[in-house]
């Protein structure tokens, strides 16, 4: 408790309003979780909404009509201050990331992409309007091995590929938001390793950080991104990573 006191203590959100308004989407995930604990323990003014496959209402990124249906829903509790996406998917009991090239699977490929990439761009599109006017962030976590330029291993094909996919969207819906909502931050966060159902099966995620310590460090980026920042890829170190 003490320790979860002291993280809360070094958390800083001065660039968001004394009544921060927030949204968690993939909030029953180990960091999703994590960064809910974060928002309402930091203020009791901070109102933060959540949303996974069981809350009410329910986004399910294999049905797209859950996600604009959660938007349309979440619309009379905003606009908001901060928007984090933090679902996604590496392995499940029926896929493993791929080692070579010769495990690679039209299924695997699509359920990786419909997770990692095809759902965080319809939120992007049904949840960008809802961000605060004033000063709206939106954060996708992504992660570093998405960077094709830090790419010197190989291996873990999809989730490469589908984080890859999920920057240039991040990118690109920068591009955009710069002329139509121009005090708009969208980013593309890496995490690290977390202690989380994740990155469990494998080597370093017995040595992880934990969700709680992870997120402070992410908050903390995040509190500092402004527009002109909009459209990069950061670790929860403030490192900016290339594409």
């Amino acid at each position: 408790m003490e320790a979860r006191l002291a993280m809360i203590s070094a958390l800083n959100l001065d660039s968001f309003p004394a009544q921060l308004r927030a949204l968690v989407i993939g909030a029953s995930g180990g960091i999703g979780a994590a960064f809910v604990r974060a928002l309402r323990n930091a203020s009791t003014q901070y109102h933060v909404e959540e949303l996974h496959r069981h809350s009410v209402p329910l986004i399910d990124f294999s049905d797209e009509q859950t996600i604009q249906r959660a938007a349309q829903h979440l619309a009379a509790h905003g606009p908001f201050h901060l928007i984090i996406n933090a679902t996604g998917i590496l392995h499940s009991n029926d896929l493993m990331p791929e080692k070579k090239l010769s495990d690679l699977q039209y299924d695997q490929l699509k359920t990786v992409f419909e997770i990692n990439t095809f759902g965080p761009a319809l939120v992007m599109r049904h949840f960008a309007p809802l961000l605060d006017s004033q000063r709206g962030v939106m954060v996708m976590l992504s992660a570093k091995v998405g960077s094709i330029e830090d790419n010197r291993l190989g291996g873990w094909y999809s989730y490469r590929a589908s984080k890859a996919a999920l920057n240039m969207l991040v990118k690109t819906a920068a591009i955009e938001l710069k002329r139509s909502q121009k005090n708009t931050v969208l980013l593309a966060l890496h995490p690290g390793t977390v202690q989380t159902g994740l990155s469990q099966p494998f080597r370093g995620g017995s040595a992880a950080r934990q969700a709680d310590e992870a997120v402070v460090d992410m908050l903390n980026v995040i509190n500092q991104k402004m527009p002109e920042q909009s459209g990069n890829f950061y670790t929860y170190g403030d490192e900016q990573l290339p594409w």
